[in-house]
């Protein structure tokens, strides 16, 4: 940006459809009553803000509106006064602005706490020493007046002018160390230690160390600025993290979810001890459990997946699993999916017979929900981390297995599938638990509804059935799934009503027959017997 060009901080969107107005009617108009005052003073701001240079109307603005009282008026006034040149072309500021000047330092003086506070901030935006420097006495003066509306917004001009034009007000981290001390409002107490933090940093920490047993009495506004400090200090200078440590712990404890999450970010990055990573851990898993946002959730679990990434912090997030757990109950499926995926990560021998019990409850659990595309999917992921704490565990499929078995009969075919692969996996991983499952399998044979599942199923039972009565088991179960035989004539009997419960079906001899590739195939032949007497009739 050139220095010709004029530094705007406010925009005003508005149509312009018709044709701009001109100079002279836009004075007459500014000479008018309060509403057509009003509407030309907007027409003049977008005239400026499109690039427009309307030098004579300075003085009329100054002598018709600038006296008057009226609240639009003033903000108006505001906007204007900042993106109007203050400066001619060889930079001198303008005779003109002595007369605003007076009239900022009246608005300052202002009864009304809102003129004062809006005043206030729109000096901040100020880059002329010049008209600054008349005004500085009753900006510290309003330090001192009644509301915190008026307070608060003299320590941020204080604080801009401070860091613009150091000379106009060098005594400020002084003035406003003092004014911490005695203020009472959380939001002005904020901005003077925000101030002091990037104006004299070790002031602030003097304040700091005479009130760090009450931290946890200020507002959170104020303890978010504390653990900013304390962060930024204890990076710049690791000597001083035993002084604030305790602070940052206590913070823990805020009753804002927002200073919480900060505390337990810079307590990690301060101490890599396990008490430390514990406390921080158990503050993000809470965080979880109690917020409601779905996205807060979702940056505080990658919050604590970073932390597993440490090795060193991996074993004392292990002891927090079932804690971490406790997230399933929030029905969002990318937050389950990842509080899965980092249980599992973080699951060793010593934990992982109670993992199995918490995932074969969340199994159980989602058949007494109602049918949902999530509640499918959440079954889906609960069966795979099942599965894959059989695999790495292999003490923990038996417990597994009879609970998943009941899924082979699921409407999901996704689900079922997925219960598919971890049992030929299973049986063919582990042999003493074959008969387990050739007998859950078994049970539920009759009732899988999907043909892709009872093909499966149909497969692992016929490559791994090798006693007798498991075959004899096996063919009764196939047997009674197929129903009357033959399978097209019994079922237009049945829907017909001739099929009579003492007709028996029988099987006829096999016979051998040569197919066209000269090989031998047996035929049996399956006929129903009816009473002689029938037979007879025919």
């Amino acid at each position: 940006m050139t220095a010709a060009e004029n530094v705007c901080y406010t925009l005003i969107n508005v149509p312009m459809d018709s044709e701009p107005p001109s100079e002279i009617s836009l004075k007459n108009d500014l000479k008018g009553d309060v509403k057509l005052k009003t509407e030309a003073l907007k027409k003049v701001i977008i005239m400026i803000l499109n690039g427009e240079k309307l030098p004579g109307l300075l003085m009329t603005i100054i002598r018709f509106v600038l006296p008057l009282q009226d609240h639009t008026i003033k903000k108006l006034l505001l906007v204007f006064w900042e993106i109007v040149p203050k400066t001619t072309p060889d930079g001198r500021l303008l005779q003109e602005m002595i007369l605003v000047c007076d009239a900022y330092r009246k608005d300052l003086q202002h009864p009304n706490e809102f003129i004062r506070g809006s005043t206030l901030r729109f000096l901040c935006k100020l880059k002329e020493a010049e008209l600054l420097e008349p005004l500085m006495p009753a900006i510290r003066a309003c330090l001192e007046h009644r509301h915190s509306y008026v307070r608060r917004n003299a320590v941020l001009a204080i604080y801009t002018i401070y860091r613009n034009f150091e000379h106009l007000i060098p005594d400020a981290p002084e003035l406003i160390h003092d004014f911490l001390v005695n203020e009472k409002d959380a939001s002005c107490k904020r901005n003077a230690f925000m101030m002091l933090i990037h104006a004299d940093q070790d002031r602030a920490l003097d304040y700091l160390s005479t009130c760090i047993d009450q931290v946890q009495t200020f507002g959170d506004i104020l303890q978010l600025v504390i653990v900013e400090l304390i962060y930024k200090v204890c990076h710049a200078n690791p000597s001083e993290r035993a002084r604030f440590i305790r602070c940052i712990y206590n913070l823990l404890q805020s009753s804002s979810p927002a200073v919480k999450y900060e505390a337990a970010g810079t307590l990690v990055t301060l101490s890599s001890a396990p008490t430390a990573i514990k406390a921080a851990a158990q503050c993000y898993i809470d965080l979880i459990i109690k917020e409601s946002d779905n996205n807060v959730k979702l940056i505080v679990l990658d919050r604590l997946i970073e932390l597993k990434e440490h090795p060193s912090h991996e074993r004392v997030l292990q002891d927090l699993v079932m804690d971490i757990l406790r997230v399933l109950s929030t029905p969002d499926l990318e937050v389950r999916k990842k509080t899965l995926q980092l249980a599992l990560d973080l699951v060793s021998s010593r934990n992982v017979e109670e993992l199995v019990i918490v995932l074969k409850k969340e199994v159980i659990k989602t058949n007494n929900v109602t049918e949902h595309e999530d509640t499918d999917k959440y079954r889906q992921l609960l069966v795979r981390t099942l599965h894959s704490c059989s695999v790495r565990f292999p003490d923990m499929a038996a417990n597994v297995i009879p609970v998943l078995m009941e899924f082979l009969s699921d409407n999901n075919e996704a689900a079922a599938a997925d219960v598919l692969e971890f049992v030929r996996e299973a049986i063919q991983r582990f042999d003493n638990l074959r008969p387990l499952i050739v007998e859950k399998m078994l049970e539920v044979f009759h009732a899988i509804k999907s043909v892709k599942i009872y093909r499966g199923a149909l497969w692992i039972l016929g490559e791994y059935c090798s006693t007798k009565e498991d075959i004899q088991s096996v063919m009764t179960e196939v047997r009674r799934s197929l129903g009357e035989i033959p399978i097209v004539e019994s079922e237009i009997k049945k829907e017909a009503g001739e099929l009579k419960p003492e007709e028996e079906v029988s099987v006829g001899p096999a016979q051998k027959l040569v197919t066209e590739m000269g090989t031998y195939a047996t035929q049996s032949a399956l006929s129903s017997s009816r009473p002689a007497k029938k037979e007879e009739d025919r």
